[in-house]
């Protein structure tokens, strides 16, 4: 999955139906920073179940997040 899929437009947290930031590179994931959820992308293929999703601490929030930034074309 890359930033520019279009595909990115149109998924939703399963939770609260909002925008998800994707992670790529290794360990590549959705992320939602509202509730600090990220879930899995395997295979290219999203795994957007709620029990699929892990709520992350604080720090990885923090570092998610940079990680996010760091991405081309992603809103802060």
């Amino acid at each position: 999955m890359k930033h520019d899929d279009p595909l990115l437009r149109i998924l939703a947290c399963p939770l609260d139906k909002g925008p998800l930031r994707l992670l790529a590179g290794d360990g590549e994931a959705l992320y939602n920073p509202r509730l600090r959820r990220r879930y899995p992308v395997v295979d290219g293929i999203p795994q957007l179940l709620p029990s699929s999703g892990e709520q992350v601490p604080e720090e990885e929030h923090e570092r998610l997040l940079a990680r996010a930034a760091e991405a081309p074309g992603t809103a802060p």
